[in-house]
């Protein structure tokens, strides 16, 4: 493995952050802490409690979890769309260099950027409410297998794209009103029983279901199933990757 070529994309991908870190790291933050005075604070002192979790602490995974799906997806998008753009891809192409460690490299970027922002908001968050993390092992598992499959996709978008327009309509079009209507800021089971069965269609119910289990213990379907599901999305990530490389789609003209 070429691990050279890896470090160089991520130190790449890195630099491109923290150059644009108003952008990538302050503005998510910002707009994070607003839901949190907003649902948290103004909402929260209506609604006291769900499942006996404060609805202020409640909500703090889902916050959280609004954020990385996003981000995750966006920045490895841009990522992998701009040296499209720009024609420098085929430079990539044509070194020694292997899909896989091409994918490492962005996709590895893109997740750790999600991380470092996933944990400052959750250091944020204590600044507004009171946290347990109940199982902080799972919480990071969730948080790596997280960020890394929707990094994926957003490479997978990034490659798919044709113009900056098709970069923003999945995160934006479709990733976003899932999480709002994955239980982002409730628990599906204080929907109706048909709606309930409507939400599990939802793939977002489960990560958000999952990530909040490893804070409260509190879920809307089993730890188990949600883990199963997120390593299920990370597969189909993988093997979509794969063929992506393998037969050159949108790479080779």
């Amino acid at each position: 493995m070429n691990i050279h070529a890896i470090v160089a994309i991520y130190k790449f991908e890195m630099a491109r952050t923290f150059r644009t870190i108003w952008q990538s790291i302050v503005s998510p933050v910002i707009s994070t802490s607003l839901y949190f005075v907003v649902f948290g604070a103004a909402i929260g002192s209506r609604i006291t409690e769900i499942e006996g979790v404060a609805y202020g602490a409640f909500i703090v995974p889902g916050l959280i979890m609004l954020t990385l799906l996003t981000q995750s997806t966006m920045n490895a998008s841009f990522g992998i769309y701009f040296p499209r753009f720009t024609g420098t891809i085929y430079e990539i192409l044509s070194a020694p260099v292997s899909a896989f460690e091409i994918a490492c490299g962005y996709v590895g970027a893109a997740a750790t950027k999600s991380v470092i922002l996933g944990l400052i908001i959750l250091a944020t968050s204590w600044l507004f409410v009171p946290i347990q993390i109940a199982h902080p092992v799972w919480m990071i598992a969730f948080l790596l297998l997280t960020t890394i499959t929707f990094s994926l996709l957003g490479f997978i978008i990034g490659i798919w794209a044709d113009g900056f327009e098709q970069l923003q309509i999945v995160p934006m079009l479709i990733i976003m009103p899932l999480t709002f209507l994955g239980g982002t800021f409730y628990s599906t089971h204080v929907l109706p029983p048909f709606w309930q069965n409507v939400a599990l269609l939802n793939p977002v119910v489960y990560l958000v279901s999952g990530f909040r289990w490893s804070f409260f213990e509190v879920a809307d379907v089993s730890p188990g199933i949600s883990l199963g599901m997120t390593l299920a999305f990370l597969v189909i990530c993988l093997a979509v990757v794969w063929w992506i490389f393998k037969t050159g789609y949108r790479l080779k003209k």
